[in-house]
């Protein structure tokens, strides 16, 4: 199976698709990784539109925890599509039983009325930094940036990203880049608790797992070349974690922003690491 297999769907139905599971699990466990699922979802509310808008935004609640053993459908539902908006909600279904629901909103592209944007920090270019872990969609590279580890308190981190090979749509290239924007941020809040706690204690006698998480997608860009992706860990707390993180392109023009609710708390038992959410 090829890389991008896990953006292509199969129409089983009126606007319902089955997924493709990828060859590995990107986290080792039997668990269908939430940016997967993001990616699918958005994959689909396209498909199912024809990709006559961009995607704006997608908020997705992750309710239940998939395994890659069984079949995987997500089934779209139009609420409005209008000449320069449209919405949809995308739900991830397996075994009957509802995964993770999505709502997708959707617009055309205008031309500017008035432009203005954050700046870009300054950081390492990602030529002169090693290619390193992280989970990433299938095929692609990252390259943390050295700097703080915290500001004001709060872990952060930066990360070149690039997928090499490209993809053919606005909609691939923002599924592709918002699988990375999904696996990092409860270990990146555990960073400065090496005392008291071990990530690779997650799902073993720590009970981690992404609950919602939201991306804007602000202009279009293309995941052949570098992007910037910088995150923090902004709380961390009542054994939740909220995070958030923007992405720019490597000339500093923002295109997109996530944030994202978790649970990190103290398991009652041992867990499966290969099944626990």
């Amino acid at each position: 199976m090829s890389q991008l297999d896990t953006l292509r769907l199969s129409e089983v139905g009126e606007r319902r698709y089955a997924v493709h599971q990828p060859a590995e699990p990107p986290e080792g466990r039997d668990v269908v990784f939430s940016g997967q699922l993001l990616g699918q979802m958005m994959t689909a509310s396209a498909e199912a539109s024809g990709g006559a808008k961009d995607i704006r935004s997608v908020h997705a609640v992750f309710a239940r925890a998939g395994t890659y053993s069984q079949p995987l459908e997500v089934e779209v539902d139009h609420m409005h599509a209008g000449r320069t908006w449209a919405s949809d909600t995308v739900t991830a279904v397996q075994g009957g039983k509802l995964l993770s629901r999505a709502v997708v909103l959707m617009n055309t592209v205008d031309g500017d009325l008035i432009r203005h944007g954050p700046r870009m920090p300054d950081v390492t270019e990602p030529e002169a930094l090693e290619p390193g872990p992280g989970l990433a969609f299938p095929g692609a590279e990252l390259r943390a940036v050295p700097g703080e580890a915290t500001v004001e308190g709060v872990p952060v981190q930066r990360t070149w990203h690039r997928y090499a090979p490209g993809v053919a749509t606005p909609t691939a290239n923002q599924a592709v880049l918002v699988w990375a924007t999904c696996g990092s941020l409860i270990g990146l809040a555990f960073r400065p608790h090496g005392d008291v706690v071990d990530i690779a204690d997650a799902h073993r006698t720590i009970s981690t797992g992404v609950i919602a998480h939201t991306a804007h997608f602000l202009e279009r860009f293309d995941v052949s070349q570098w992007l910037l992706v910088e995150e923090e860990a902004t709380k961390a707390a009542v054994g939740r974690v909220y995070g958030r993180g923007r992405v720019f392109t490597r000339d500093g023009s923002l295109v997109a922003t996530y944030e994202q609710d978790s649970m990190a708390r103290a398991a009652a038992a041992s867990l499966d690491a290969s099944r626990s959410l």
